[in-house]
């Protein structure tokens, strides 16, 4: 079964803090086996909160992060078998052409490529 967001452009990944408090970050995704899945910097705060707490709200966006649609929670989970990740890799590449293409020729010149982390949510139907 698709995940609801699985045809949008942008997420809006929202994060929470020790505190409870939110954070929202616009992202790209693609559906893979029902799932959504993201790549981020895995140096990123938002990838320390995960670690931190796994749960997660998401919805349709604009590249600026203005929701455009109602939130659904979930769960999110840091992918570390590399199959998962060569999985994860080729859907947003199909997805998203020449823009990832672009994204990773940069990502491997400024040596940004290794930090990478692979996200997985699940948001129950």
């Amino acid at each position: 079964m698709p995940s609801p967001l699985d045809g949008e452009t942008y997420i809006n990944l929202e994060t929470f803090r020790k505190d409870g408090s939110g954070v929202k970050t616009p992202v790209w995704a693609a559906g893979l086996d029902g799932k959504l899945v993201v790549m981020t910097d895995g140096t990123s705060f938002k990838v320390k909160r995960l670690r931190a707490n796994p749960a997660v709200r998401v919805a349709a966006c604009d590249a600026r992060g203005n929701v455009r649609g109602p939130f659904h929670d979930g769960t999110c989970r840091i992918l570390e078998d590399a199959g998962a990740i060569a999985r994860a890799e080729e859907v947003l590449r199909r997805k998203y052409g020449f823009q990832w293409s672009a994204l990773s020729f940069f990502s491997r010149l400024g040596g940004r490529i290794s930090r990478r982390a692979w996200l997985e949510i699940t948001v129950p139907s």
